[in-house]
């Protein structure tokens, strides 16, 4: 955004050092990622690069990572119970964090900060204490090294992100929409497909998104309720690292930060329709 007219050489003198200090957060951010893209496709099987590449030497680059990573049994085999489990999570934290919202969102619900806290404990509770709960709790009714079990311990992780997205989406919302609904004859039911969720929809992808990443991005979890059958990408590549460093490993990280890009391009176009909806930007 351009300075007005009246603007002061202080405030002039402010403005562009605010932007040479976002600008600095943002490269300390993104550096470590910026790096490790163009590594993935380094020809040789070091984590630095080689002199070839620094100088644009097409040898000096290759796509033998990426072609080792499809044609690798584990590195496909966790890349597909990534897909299970966070599907599987995401369907389930969806209905739940949904549902929870908008028992929430009633005014007569009591206790509601408490509900409400112990919802999204999940988010601030370590993930440390959270994992060793899981696992003598899932050990005890057999469900350690299960594929169902490693989903309902993602669930619990994702849930709270839907809650919170989809409480924040109620906030705006007109209730007298439902009641007028209810004074035409139409059913609870009825009501909610037809007014509620498409209106609280965008709110309720974009926590459903939250709640994919948060399962497919997880891994002190999965070291504790997960078997070897259930090894998922950030599992396969932290043995990876303690047990055979390979490059590899940075392809398969360019690709979640692809995926990670394409998922919050997402979040954010569903909020911006969101706010077109509710008539919090001009369409």
């Amino acid at each position: 955004m351009a300075l007005p007219a009246y603007a002061t050489p202080l405030d002039k003198l402010w403005h562009y050092t605010f932007r040479v200090i976002c600008w600095a957060i943002f490269f300390f951010l993104v550096a470590p990622i910026i790096i490790m893209i163009p590594l993935s496709f380094n020809a040789q099987p070091y984590f630095t690069f080689t002199m070839e590449m620094l100088e644009f030497n097409p040898q000096g680059y290759s796509m033998r990572w990426y072609q080792e990573l499809f044609t690798s049994d584990s590195w496909m085999r966790s890349i597909r119970n990534s897909f299970y489990i966070g599907i599987g999570a995401t369907i389930l934290a969806t209905i739940l964090g949904t549902l929870a919202a908008l028992g929430l969102s009633r005014a007569h619900i009591p206790a509601k900060g408490l509900i409400m806290a112990v919802l999204i404990s999940p988010m601030v509770v370590p993930l440390i204490i959270s994992g060793a709960g899981m696992f003598f709790f899932f050990s005890s009714v057999n469900l350690s090294n299960t594929f169902l079990g490693v989903i309902l311990a993602h669930t619990a992780l994702g849930t709270p992100f839907v809650v919170i997205t989809v409480t924040a989406t109620l906030v705006g919302f007109d209730e007298s929409l439902t009641r007028a609904a209810a004074n035409l004859g139409a059913s609870p039911t009825r009501t909610f497909f037809k007014i509620t969720m498409p209106l609280i929809l965008p709110g309720v992808v974009s926590g459903a998104l939250f709640a994919f990443i948060t399962s497919f991005d997880e891994i002190v979890i999965v070291l504790f309720v997960a078997g070897v059958e259930q090894r998922t990408i950030p599992r396969e590549m932290w043995s990876g690292i303690r047990e055979d460093l390979s490059p590899t490993i940075l392809a398969v990280a360019t690709l979640l930060v692809l995926l990670s890009i394409a998922l919050l391009s997402t979040v954010e176009l569903l909020r911006r329709r969101s706010e077109r909806i509710r008539g919090m930007t001009p369409g």
